[in-house]
């Protein structure tokens, strides 16, 4: 017997709809739509075959007044375009698959103030828990954060004092870690290229943390190069071109990140440049994508999917680490020499 079908209009359709089609109470709709636990195996089956046939959407909101949460996380990441995050989502998306939580995402495009704005907007929906990038914010942000009175982790980064849990990878270690490869391997006359300077604070504090060994070492940066922009391969390009021109005796760049990196070393080879032997480069994040350049680029792993999934789960109360009081969940940044970065002398 085909499913009831509504009378053609443009009414929303209703629970009676769903009720009528399915052959049973509009109470016991509701039951299997709020996934409750008292209904029958072959009823549930029923309720949603006919539900999924008329296209029937629950109002979730409307269900959430009495509880006073929605089933969405709140997640908040610098940029959407960014070929970074989507590994960051997508190990949240699949920590959160079966759990009944859907993950609702906002960019802040590396602003404090726009982040401000999509925290408080997400917010007001209610959420059943916020997953924020980053350990700095504005005042008013922490404080919603602080009062919302749900999970809050900020992940990506541990160096600093969370608002309730953080999970992620000490950016300064990765920028030691780094720069002690750099070292070992005998490069001396070392330049740092950044993008979205000053307003990426992980790749400010791997900068910290790589000048920090330099400087034991009796060393000093020989040049910086910071630009506000995004990051793409042709702006890579574009900063080593500058920087060499300015600076020829270089013999390592240190690149923010894994993007402006590859572009530098495309740059490299067209100019004919020994690279690792007469100029070492690396990136950070570690970036699949780039596998396929003829040589690959020396970066570090920052962990990025296992930080979107340990997040999920603080989130979900599956993790021993999941209740609410500043647990914090470090992971080791992976350093990868690649093949632009000779071996240790």
């Amino acid at each position: 017997m085909p499913p009831y079908l509504p009378p053609e209009s443009h009414r929303p359709l209703t629970l009676r709809d769903v009720s009528e089609a399915s052959g049973v109470s509009e109470m016991t709709v509701s039951r299997v739509l709020r996934n409750r636990s008292d209904v029958s195996p072959a009823t549930r089956d029923k309720v949603l075959a006919a539900a999924k046939a008329l296209g029937y959407v629950p109002n979730k909101i409307a269900g959430a007044l009495a509880s006073q949460r929605v089933n969405l996380v709140g997640v908040v990441i610098p940029s959407l375009s960014n070929m970074v995050f989507p590994e960051v989502l997508g190990g949240i998306s699949d920590a959160l698959e079966e759990s009944g939580l859907q993950p609702v995402f906002g960019a802040s495009g590396y602003k404090a103030e726009r982040e401000e704005n999509v925290i408080y907007e997400m917010l007001s929906w209610r959420p059943t828990g916020m997953i924020v990038a980053g350990l700095e914010h504005t005042e008013a942000a922490r404080a919603m954060l602080s009062n919302a009175g749900i999970p809050v982790v900020e992940i990506m980064d541990i160096d600093g004092d969370p608002i309730d849990s953080m999970v992620g990878i000490s950016h300064r270690v990765a920028g030691r870690d780094m720069a002690r490869t750099i070292l070992a391997a005998g490069y001396r006359r070392i330049g740092f290229l950044g993008s979205k300077m000053p307003d990426d604070h992980r790749a400010r504090k791997r900068l910290e943390g790589f000048t920090e060994v330099l400087q034991d070492a009796g060393l000093s940066l020989a040049a910086i190069k910071h630009y506000s922009g995004g990051s793409s391969l042709a702006k890579g390009r574009e900063m080593t071109k500058a920087v060499l021109e300015q600076h020829p005796d270089l013999d390592f760049l240190y690149y923010s990140n894994d993007m402006i990196g590859a572009g530098g070393l495309l740059y490299c080879l067209d100019q004919g440049l020994d690279v690792p032997g007469q100029i070492g480069l690396a990136g950070f994040n570690g970036l699949e994508i780039l596998d396929g350049l003829r040589l690959r680029l020396a970066t570090t792993d920052a962990c990025r999917r296992e930080i979107g999934q340990r997040a999920a789960e603080i989130v979900m109360g599956k993790s021993a680490d999941s209740l609410i009081g500043g647990h914090r969940i470090e992971l080791t940044p992976l350093c990868q020499p690649g093949d632009t970065i000779r071996p240790p002398r």
